[in-house]
């Protein structure tokens, strides 16, 4: 006489496997998911230094260095994500990642950001080395750029480098930003 316990064992394993993985699954996306102060961040975001969707628009290019707590030492490899509004919709559609290098520096070129609820236009900001994260913003205006009150609470430690500096030429705007970490 044959057994049908094959066929049991089978489904029961396979119940088993599924609840498994379902429950894995949910653990690996939460743990990769972490929660955002600023909207329209995505931890899923593809390396790249340059966001522009036109090359004939209006065009930003942020650069600038990370430096440590103190304010002082440019930090190396330290990762840079950076996302905003697409010019013309209320998406964040732009978003990139790079890596400082070996002078704290970072540079990306992107399309001038739509406004925002605020009727301000910003460039979002998390940055991370290590076990230290920060998120941040810097703020657009028609022809300067500011930081937040946080961001300067955060940061003050850069001194005269917390600032930001900003040019204009033809269709491009160049923004110097730092920050500590």
């Amino acid at each position: 006489m044959h057994k049908n316990t094959p066929r049991r064992a089978f489904l029961q394993k396979t119940l088993l496997a599924t609840g498994g993985l379902s429950l894995l699954s949910t653990q690996s996306v939460s743990a990769l998911t972490k929660s955002s102060p600023i909207e329209g961040y995505n931890p899923f975001t593809e390396e790249k230094t340059d966001l522009r969707t036109n090359v004939f628009g209006k065009h930003l290019v942020v650069t600038g260095k990370v430096y440590d707590s103190s304010g002082k030492l440019p930090l190396k490899n330290t990762l840079v994500e950076v996302w905003h509004l697409t010019p013309g919709s209320k998406k964040y559609r732009h978003r990139g990642k790079m890596y400082t290098d070996a002078q704290g520096r970072y540079r990306f070129v992107t399309d001038l950001p739509e406004k925002d609820a605020s009727l301000t236009a910003k460039v979002n900001f998390k940055v991370s080395h290590g076990d230290s994260e920060q998120f941040t913003s810097l703020l657009l205006g028609a022809k300067d750029a500011y930081i937040r009150c946080d961001h300067w609470e955060k940061n003050n430690r850069l001194g005269d480098k917390l600032f930001p500096s900003s040019s204009s030429f033809l269709n491009t705007r160049t923004i110097q930003f730092n920050i500590s970490i």
